[in-house]
C-alpha cells in the first residue's frame, strides 16, 4: 500500500473476517502497524489467567493423589469458575488480544493436564487424550502465527461447548461418590469433547483460508 493510500483502504484491512478478528491497525510513518494497546498483558483478566496457569502442577498432583475425592472436586471447580471470573473482568475492562490468546491456553492446559493425570490412573484410555492434544498444539501453533499478523482469534461457539464437555469430563471422574455409570459417562463425555475438539479446528482452519482468499481478491 502506498503512503497515500486512503482511510477506506486502512478501515477494509481492520475490518474482522469470517471470525478472525485483526488487532486495530493504524498508519504510521507511511505504513500499518499493530496498535499495541489490543496486546496489553497487565491487565487483571490476564492476572487470573495466569495464576490459573500456574496452578496446573497443583491440579495435576491433587488428581494423582486424591481421586475421586471433595478436595479434587472442590478446586477443579474453582479453577473451573475462574474461567468466568477472568472472562467477566475482561468484558469488564475491554478485552484484549493477549486475552484472547491466553485465556483459551490456560484452558488447554489445565484440561489436558487433569486428563493425562487421570490417563495415568487408568480412568481414560490414551487415545483420546492424545487425540485432544494433538488438536491443542495445531491450534494454539495457528493463533501464534496469525498473532503476528496483529490477528486475534476469538473463540467459536463450538470450542467453548468443547471446554464445557472438558470440565464436565474432568468433574465427573473427581465426585467421590463414583460409580460405574458415571465412569462410563465421562468416557462418553470424553471423546465428545474429541469431536467437539476437531469441529471446531476445522472451522478455525476454513476460517484462515476464507480471509486468506478475502485478502487476495481485495488485494490486501
Amino acid at each position: 500500500m502506498s503512503d497515500g493510500a486512503p482511510a477506506a483502504e486502512v478501515a477494509s484491512l481492520a475490518r474482522p473476517a469470517d471470525g478472525l478478528a485483526p488487532a486495530p491497525v493504524t498508519p504510521r510513518g507511511g505504513g500499518l502497524s499493530s496498535d499495541p494497546a489490543p496486546w496489553r498483558l497487565k491487565t487483571a483478566a490476564n492476572l487470573v489467567t495466569v495464576a490459573r496457569i500456574a496452578a496446573t502442577p497443583v491440579l495435576v498432583l491433587i488428581v494423582l493423589r486424591s481421586t475421586p475425592s471433595w478436595v479434587a472436586l472442590l478446586f477443579w471447580a474453582a479453577l473451573a469458575f475462574s474461567d468466568a471470573a477472568d472472562g467477566w473482568l475482561a468484558r469488564r475492562r475491554g478485552p484484549s488480544a493477549s486475552g484472547a490468546f491466553l485465556d483459551p491456553l490456560a484452558d488447554k492446559v489445565l484440561v489436558l493436564g487433569a486428563l493425562a493425570a487421570m490417563a495415568g490412573l487408568g480412568k481414560f484410555t490414551w487415545a483420546p487424550v492424545a487425540l485432544l492434544a494433538a488438536r491443542e498444539v495445531v491450534i494454539t501453533a495457528y493463533r501464534v502465527i496469525v498473532a503476528k499478523h496483529g490477528v486475534s482469534v476469538p473463540a467459536r461457539r463450538v470450542a467453548k461447548a468443547k471446554t464445557l464437555v472438558e470440565f464436565i469430563t474432568v468433574g465427573l471422574v473427581l465426585v467421590p461418590v463414583m460409580s460405574s455409570s458415571f465412569l462410563t459417562m465421562s468416557r462418553l463425555t470424553l471423546w465428545l469433547a474429541v469431536a467437539l475438539a476437531w469441529a471446531s479446528g476445522a472451522q478455525y482452519l476454513m476460517d484462515s483460508r476464507a480471509a486468506g482468499r478475502r485478502a487476495v481478491a481485495t488485494g490486501a
